[in-house]
């Protein structure tokens, strides 16, 4: 770019703002020059001359391409002005790109004013403005807000606040005659974060706080110049700052000095033959650093700056810092735990150095001695549960050495304490950690599998409270039942069971639970409904009840009752038990149930022989008798019953409704009871009355001779007048079936004489063919049919035996041998069949009796094949081809 000047005027210093667009090129002229990455000329900025600029603030905050906003323009002669400038260009005319160019301030040293080397404006996340602006020894701050709906105004109102005093500054003694301040930023357009000035004393560096009210500035000290460097030697001409380093230019190296430590990493010589540097400048965009001279450009490219940061605030015992810069490196990490655990623990801060520890990847069993030795267990329970915390699933051994031996140290503890009045509020902080440790989710997995180890810690220690805690958090609730049992607490361990709902626990301790509270016991049960399995409850209503108090049998019967009643138990185990105790506390109930579980013995649920037996040794006959009844025992349960009432024996004896026979005999046995036993003669023509099957002749054997015809005269009159009109019914059927006999012979007369006429057109009933060209059938209703046509016809309706029968006859009427009159063949064959078998004629007429006997047509065959398909369905796909 030619800046079209043809005086002697040279390029005194250049300032390009962080976006690029704006270029500023003072000259030694005391002239400025302004560029703009747009636009096509260099332009003169009039208002700017007669100062000779030495640096400039830039506004980020307002900066744009075509604008730069209200920025601070430094000058040698120590002045401070505001300026704007546009980069629109009009005409001959138009307006000029310095839009305004006002002075602000003057900074002065001890001599009057001074240059102002450099200058730095950021704004505030609150809104605050901070200007940093230097000279060559010293370094001051402008802090202030700007007033709302001023923002055009820039910079005015916050130097105004300084007019009538100073602002705060830093002092140096020494100059090296200039001074540079470098920001470093992490990222593009956020807020820098540190400060480094370079100034004759050495470098001033520190953090940027933008929350501090009186200072922006904090954590400063001042590094010292490299030996070499400095006022009197070889003075730095430039400075770049970087994370944790900064650069000094100097005319023929760059050097890097760490920010944290004040030591030089980096020498970096120049050859000669590019010259003497003179600037370096870094970009805050990319991050490059760059580096001129009078011949040649250089770029530094910065890669893994922080690598290495870890050391350095390990030295620096800043073990946060480290953590930080080592976080994706597990040794480096492993090497700054350790010396931050050790160095707490000489610091007495034990329970810091534990957590530290538990990190690390010593040596654990150093560890913990090394605390033991201290006396400290407090740190080397917190040690031991962050090393449980950070096992893998598979360091099984592991986890259950960590948790008994934490065990193992809280119970210690709670023992010691336990009987300490002064230490009361120890021992309860302690108790509520051991707690807080066996409750805790993340220990949960390794507890679990030492439960058992865990269990025998608290039992030897004899701290049953944290016991039954410790088994209720690991759900071991039969612990926690028999704890309760043990210490005769029955209505708790029956609140468990009911809260937890398990049925192996209640199948467990019902045994015990049901000898003290037998009522609550069974409300609980029937809580549980179809959970519970009755048939194992058996055995504990079984022990229970053999006291045999009414009290115990009533909650054994009620939970049974329920079992049957509701629950719909079909298990003959649990009827044959209810039975049972019907039969020794309840017999009023016993009849009832047999009675509602029906009289058929293939749907009772209850064993029929152990009712039996169990009514008969109770001595409970009308039970006997029904279950008498069940087992279809008729003649038992009469018996049986004539010892209880005659009337239950009646309704006996009425039960076998098919067999008469057994019906007669048992109401004998009951006429026989009346008669001889109890001597009743009315009581016996009840009796007689009551069955039809009885009569008067089958009762009088029973009566004793003494007793005389005036007792039982109306039931033999009954008697002789049934017979009477018995033997009128017989010769009435006598006199029908005379009758029948005579019209049977008539009709078999008029028959012998009945025919029927053949026609020569007439046809077969089934071929239609002329029914006289082959043996023929004629029947009474007018069908006429071959005779192969009726058999074909008649043989798919018979009957197996009868289809095997045809057969038989058909091969041997084949086999028999055809009459012919006249000859001694015949007569021979005659008298063969005669003698061997039957004859020709009797094979005939049997093939008639099966094939003729009626119409084919007309009778029932036809009747009987009304549901029979017309296609017979295994030719039906032969049928059904034909067709197509």
């Amino acid at each position: 770019m030619e800046l079209g000047r043809k005086d002697d005027a040279k390029v005194h210093k250049m300032f390009l703002d962080h976006t690029g667009f704006h270029l500023l090129i003072a000259l030694s002229s005391t002239e400025v020059l302004y560029v703009n990455r747009n636009g096509q000329k260099v332009r003169l900025l009039a208002r700017w001359k007669g100062q000779l600029v030495e640096s400039v603030g830039w506004n980020k905050a307002q900066g744009t391409e075509s604008s730069t906003g209200p920025i601070l323009v430094g000058t040698a002669q120590g002045h401070i002005f505001e300026a704007e400038l546009s980069a629109s260009e009009g005409g001959l005319f138009g307006p000029a790109p310095d839009l305004y160019f006002r002075p602000l301030y003057v900074l002065n040293e001890e001599g009057g004013p001074a240059p102002v080397c450099s200058l730095e404006a950021e704004r505030g996340p609150d809104g605050r403005i901070f200007v940093i602006a230097t000279t060559r020894q010293r370094l001051f701050q402008f802090i202030g807000r700007a007033a709302e709906g001023t923002e055009t105004q820039g910079f005015l109102g916050l130097f105004a606040a300084y007019t009538d005093h100073p602002p705060p500054f830093r002092e140096f003694p020494s100059s090296l005659g200039y001074s540079e301040l470098a920001f470093y930023t992490p990222k593009l357009r956020s807020a820098p974060r540190a400060f480094a000035w370079m100034m004759g004393d050495g470098v001033l560096y520190g953090a940027l706080d933008n929350g501090r009210p009186d200072s922006l500035l904090s954590e400063e000290r001042v590094w010292e110049y490299p030996e070499g460097v400095g006022p009197g030697a070889s003075p730095p001409l430039a400075i770049v700052l970087t994370q944790f380093h900064f650069l000094l230019l100097l005319a023929d190296r760059v050097e890097a000095v760490c920010t944290l430590t004040g030591q030089v990493v980096l020498r970096d010589h120049f050859l000669e033959k590019f010259g003497p540097l003179k600037h370096m400048v870094k970009d805050s965009s990319t991050g490059h650093l760059w580096a001129y001279t009078e011949r040649a450009v250089f770029r530094y490219h910065v890669q893994r700056e922080a690598r290495d940061v870890w050391r350095t605030y390990l030295d620096m015992n800043r073990f946060d810092l480290a953590k930080e810069y080592c976080r994706e490196r597990p040794d480096c990490l492993d090497t700054v735990l350790a010396r931050e655990a050790e160095f707490c623990f000489n610091q007495r801060r034990y329970l810091e150095s534990a957590r530290c520890y538990a990190l690390t990847q010593s040596y654990f069993e150093e560890i913990a001695l090394k605390f033991l030795e201290a006396r400290q267990e407090d740190a080397l329970v917190e040690f031991l549960q962050r090393k449980l915390a950070s096992l893998k699933p598979a360091e099984r051994t592991q986890a259950t050495l960590l948790t008994t031996w934490l065990t193992e140290l809280y119970l210690s503890r709670l023992g010691a304490l336990q009987g300490d009045p002064e230490a009361l509020n120890l021992y309860w902080e302690t108790r509520e950690r051991f707690r807080a440790f066996l409750s805790s989710p993340r220990h949960k997995e390794w507890l679990f599998a030492s439960r058992a180890s865990i269990h025998e810690l608290l039992a030897s220690h004899g701290d049953t409270e944290h016991m039954v805690y410790f088994a209720v958090i690991m759900q071991d609730y039969e612990r926690v039942v028999a704890y309760h049992c043990q210490h005769e607490a029955y209505e708790e361990a029956l609140a468990v069971l009911a809260r937890h709902r398990d049925p192996q626990l209640f199948y467990k301790f019902s045994p015990i639970l049901i000898r003290h509270i037998p009522r609550q016991l069974v409300d609980a049960w029937i809580e549980m409904g179809s959970r519970l399995d009755a048939r194992q409850l058996i055995p504990a209503l079984v022990n229970y009840s053999q006291g045999g108090e009414a009290q115990q049998v009533s909650q054994a019967i009620r939970y049974m009752e329920f079992c049957v009643n509701v629950l719909g138990e079909t298990e003959q185990a649990i009827h044959n038990y209810l039975l049972s105790l019907y039969a020794r506390g309840q017999p009023a109930s016993l009849l009832a149930y047999l009675e509602h579980a029906g009289a058929s013995p293939h749907r009772v649920h209850y064993d029929l022989k152990y009712a039996l037996r169990l009514c008969a040794e109770h001595g409970h006959h009308r039970a006997c008798v029904h279950v008498y009844k069940v087992l279809e025992l008729y003649e038992e349960a009469v018996d049986l019953a004539l010892q209880v009432d005659v009337d239950l024996a009646k309704q006996c004896a009425d039960l076998p409704e098919e067999d008469e026979e057994l019906r007669k005999k048992l109401w004998l046995k009951i006429a026989r009871h009346v008669v001889q036993e109890e001597e009743d003669v009315q009581t016996a023509m009840a009796c007689l009355a009551s069955c039809p099957l009885l009569k008067i002749e089958d009762v009088l054997p029973f009566f004793p001779d003494f007793v005389t015809i005036d007792h039982f005269k109306e039931a033999i009159c009954s008697s002789l007048k049934a017979y009477n009109h018995h033997i009128q019914e017989l010769q009435r059927e006598m006199e029908e079936a005379t009758a029948s006999a005579q019209r049977i012979r008539r009709d078999l007369q008029e028959l012998r004489g009945r025919y029927g006429t053949v026609e020569p057109q007439d046809k077969c009933a089934t071929c239609d063919f002329p029914l006289l060209n082959r043996p023929f059938y004629l029947f009474l209703c007018g069908h006429m049919f071959h005779a192969d046509c009726l058999l074909q016809a008649v043989r798919p309706g018979l009957p197996a035996y009868k289809q095997a029968r045809l057969e038989e006859l058909q091969r041997k009427l084949g086999a028999a041998p055809p009459p012919t009159k006249g000859s001694a063949r015949a007569k021979e064959a005659e008298g063969g069949a005669a003698a061997g078998g039957p004859s020709r004629e009797q094979l005939k007429a049997d093939l008639d009796e099966l094939v003729a006997a009626e119409c084919v047509y007309c009778g029932e065959l036809m009747i009987r094949s009304i549901d029979r398909p017309f296609i017979d369905p295994q030719r039906y796909e032969e049928e059904h081809l034909s067709w197509l």
